[in-house]
């Protein structure tokens, strides 16, 4: 059986997309199983910015209870790609911290 999608709540919807976001960015950053088969870091840059957008302006709309989880693998995804990359980016412009601010570990 499928679901109408204006029954689907929209907490659950941008949930789902953020999951999907994170899934897509960790395999682009070679951490999936075989991952260094796929890692691109070009097309993990663009996923991590999306995420970084879609959480910082959802959480007012989604709650901490939803958005805390989303920050969370947001921000192991901003590290892991820091320490992927040859060249770290500076501090506050690696992907997505326009949105969050500079990610230390």
């Amino acid at each position: 059986m499928t679901r109408d999608i204006a029954d689907v709540p929209a907490v659950e919807v941008i949930t789902t997309v953020a999951v999907h976001l994170m899934s897509s960015a960790a395999v682009n950053l070679g951490l999936s199983e075989g991952g260094e088969d796929h890692r691109d870091l070009d097309e993990a840059r663009k996923l991590i910015h999306s995420l970084a957008g879609l959480v910082t302006a959802s959480t007012t709309e989604i709650g901490t209870y939803h958005a805390a989880p989303l920050r969370d693998g947001l921000k192991s995804l901003q590290l892991a790609f820091r320490e992927a990359s040859a060249v770290p980016d500076e501090p506050g412009q690696g992907p997505g911290e326009k949105f969050t601010g500079p990610v230390f570990s």
